[in-house]
């Protein structure tokens, strides 16, 4: 059976990040990737599909990104992208047993420590500027 029968066809709304990364782990044990990636690897897949990500983006104004966002095929090389990047997130969590909702949770706790609303809301600056 191929990995396209396994995809999922859900929506953000009804898919669990477990079943993303039971795709995912599905998708490259067809292909035998585990020997490429390693944390290492993965994070640097992560990176480079960022930065891909960042560059249909790159020296747009804000209207010029609302054009990109609102042409259908601007839109879905926008989506690849952020599809490319959370595959590698998705696959370094799965290979070495991160939850990533806990973590995320984690963080996001940690966040409204050091960007508390009264000091914070409105601004751009980072925690230690504050």
């Amino acid at each position: 059976m191929s990995s396209q029968s396994n995809l999922a066809t859900g929506t953000d709304r009804d898919t669990p990040l477990e079943a993303l990364k039971a795709v995912v782990e599905r998708f490259c044990t067809e292909r035998d990737w585990d020997q490429f990636h390693d944390a290492k690897e993965l994070s640097i897949g992560a990176a480079t599909e960022a930065g891909e990500l960042l560059a249909l983006f790159r020296f747009q104004t804000g209207p010029d990104i609302e054009n990109l966002l609102g042409d259908a095929s601007s839109r879905r090389r926008v989506e690849e992208e952020m599809a490319d990047v959370l595959f590698f997130i998705l696959r370094l969590a799965q290979r070495y047993d991160i939850d990533l909702t806990s973590a995320f949770t984690r963080k996001l706790a940690l966040n409204a420590v050091r960007y508390p609303v009264e000091k914070s809301r409105g601004k751009n600056r980072k925690y230690d500027e504050l």
